[in-house]
């Protein structure tokens, strides 16, 4: 517990700094967690690092990552990317005879996918008009406040199993929490801000940061369940890895800009 407190608290303080800066420092962070998490993930699916299907997996991931506009050069369209990193994958199907199979060309698509573009819509955020550093605080804050009303509420009253078969501890009394416990932190944005976020925005996003942040968590659980392991990585001693710790953001900054909640 010692250690897993020292390291939560050094990581949690780096992470503030370096999103406070913004600019390239929040850009090299995010470049880091990027390479870390399609790593954890590709070693998830049985591919040596070694492998060069390995490498054009995380190419992928860093193809959807990149803010191409912030690096000088024009933004290619995210479907064409997406296209090509689908064509290249099944191409590999074919010049390895099917020592890379279809089924792995798909899974590393969707990987780079979840983690490229689930990074990328991060640093969009941040990188919003003159208010991205309050909007991405209130969306972290909004998360963080859901993965604690949750844990906190199903400790002190949980007694009814969300989802035992993917994740058993959870409840549904600490689902509840945490989600009204991320509409009360967005709603105190609201409060401060109200002329950058209204209320009925303030509400939903809360509620996406909440339910679909749960949901992301699930989907983690669900993934490493399937796989038979523990934690994706062992990035920082007690917690895991990238994926352990930022499955949520990866499915809830994507929604918020695809549903136009925050300012850009």
């Amino acid at each position: 517990m010692k250690q897993r407190i020292i390291s939560g608290v050094i990581a949690g303080a780096a992470f503030v700094v370096l999103t406070v800066l913004g600019g390239w420092f929040f850009f090299a962070l995010l470049l880091f967690l990027t390479v870390v998490g399609m790593t954890e993930y590709i070693r998830m699916n049985g591919v040596s690092m070694k492998h060069p299907f390995a490498w054009i997996g995380m190419a992928g991931a860093l193809l959807l990552f990149l803010p191409w506009h912030d690096m000088g050069m024009p933004q290619p369209a995210a479907l064409h990317m997406i296209w090509i990193l689908m064509f290249i994958l099944l191409s590999v199907t074919v010049l390895t005879k099917n020592e890379v199979t279809i089924d792995g060309s798909a899974l590393m698509l969707l990987g780079a996918l979840y983690i490229g573009y689930g990074f990328h819509a991060m640093y969009e955020v941040r990188g919003g008009d003159t208010h991205g550093l309050m909007t991405t605080i209130m969306a972290f804050f909004a998360i963080w406040a859901s993965d604690a009303g949750a844990y906190f509420t199903g400790k002190a009253i949980g007694k009814n199993k969300l989802w035992p078969a993917i994740s058993p501890n959870k409840t549904i009394e600490g689902s509840l929490g945490g989600v009204v416990i991320a509409l009360l932190i967005a709603l105190v944005f609201a409060f401060i801000y109200p002329d950058v976020i209204g209320i009925g925005r303030a509400v939903m996003i809360g509620l996406i940061a909440a339910v679909a942040g749960q949901l992301g968590d699930l989907i983690q659980s669900a993934y490493k369940r399937v796989r038979g392991i523990k934690d994706s990585g062992s990035l920082l001693p007690g917690h895991g890895g990238v994926l352990d710790r930022c499955d949520s953001w990866l499915i809830v900054f994507p929604l918020l800009i695809m549903t136009n909640l925050l300012p850009l």
